[in-house]
């Protein structure tokens, strides 16, 4: 109990999770009453049955109908607020959000609007909840280049405010990364930071073209990563962080059950992994019950769970002067919170 106590109240930093698949059963019943969106469910009891993972087509469905509930700037605000009180109810101190802005541009509600709700949603949540988040727009591999084209110029119109850096997410196989080139490219020029999903449902060939495609700083799961001995010194050479999401990676069939994972595998190598929640309500869990598991299963002690926590902070995109006073902070919590619950301070052990 002491562990999983320290857990819980330890700082955290998430670095992969999206915007819309972190949508609570309670906030799409109030913006689905909101704008006319038919539901399988009239109360929120029914929706979280609904919400429970069953199959990857079901997964889409529940993600789709979230998003199609968006539909006014004021709904981008309200769901912007509920997932930084959750944050802070879960001591996550910053987040790096990833957001499919090019999906709503399309429904018809002007770009510029959901800019302007989301940045005055986030400086409201860092005034209310002492939190801060930003938003990684994402290119989806799967859609047309209009799309991607819409991405970017949201991103860049977005540097220096909601905005920290260009995502790519969507299918891979069958969708090469080729035709975005440009667009990290153009990203790059700008001096915006860049993230690519590669290496969850395809295998090491997706991680390296990524890689060569779109420079990115860092690879969102990865996992796949692990079938490829050259391919992880290669990433733990170059410091590319692993935006790993361990029950995602169960539900969604990467790997059959998180006894399989990799993650421990790609700790002791070196990688530089990170611990991350995806969709926490589609999966049945949060950035802390991802840690808990991983103990469970792996038999982390606290210096390594916490070592986890400071190679996020590391990873993430703040400013260099930010990140170092709070990987102060962090470490005078990890030392505090050891003495009180575990009986000594903890030191965060970075690599294995």
């Amino acid at each position: 109990m002491s562990l999983e106590s320290f857990v819980v109240r330890m700082p955290k930093v998430e670095l992969h999770v999206h915007l819309e698949g972190s949508m609570r059963p309670a906030v799409l019943l109030t913006l689905a009453r909101k704008n006319g969106v038919r539901l399988p469910a009239d109360d929120e009891a029914g929706l979280k049955r609904w919400f429970r993972f069953q199959d990857f087509g079901q997964f889409v469905e529940v993600y789709l109908t979230c998003s199609r509930s968006l539909q006014a700037p004021e709904d981008f605000q309200l769901l912007a607020l509920d997932v930084m009180a959750e944050q802070a109810a879960q001591q996550i101190v910053y987040s790096e959000v990833h957001f499919t802005i090019s999906t709503h541009v399309a429904a018809g509600v002007p770009g510029a609007e959901i800019r302007q709700a989301l940045d005055e949603a986030l400086a409201e949540g860092e005034r209310r909840y002492g939190v801060s988040l930003k938003l990684i727009p994402d290119i989806v591999r799967n859609m047309d280049r209009g799309r991607a084209d819409v991405t970017l110029e949201w991103a860049l119109a977005g540097q220096g405010g909601a905005v920290v850096a260009l995502g790519l997410s969507g299918i891979e196989a069958g969708y090469p990364n080729e035709p975005f080139r440009e667009h990290f490219a153009a990203a790059a020029a700008a001096g915006l930071h860049r993230v690519a999903h590669a290496g969850e449902h395809a295998g090491p060939a997706s991680v390296r073209s990524a890689l060569a495609v779109c420079a990115p700083e860092r690879i969102g799961h990865g996992v796949r990563s692990s079938e490829d001995p050259a391919l992880v010194a290669e990433l733990a050479a170059r410091a590319i962080p692993l935006e790993v999401c361990p029950s995602s990676n169960v539900c969604l069939g990467v790997v059959p059950a998180l006894a399989d994972h990799p993650f421990d595998r790609l700790y002791r190598s070196g990688a530089a992994v990170t611990v991350n929640s995806d969709d926490p309500p589609f999966f049945d869990t949060d950035l802390t019950r991802e840690y808990l598991r991983l103990q469970e299963t792996f038999g982390y002690g606290a210096a390594e769970l916490a070592g986890f926590s400071l190679a996020a902070l590391r990873a993430s995109f703040l400013p260099a002067p930010r990140k170092a006073a709070l990987e102060a902070d962090f470490r005078r919590a990890f030392a505090d919170l050891g003495e009180e619950l575990l009986g000594a301070p903890v030191e965060p052990r970075l690599s294995a």
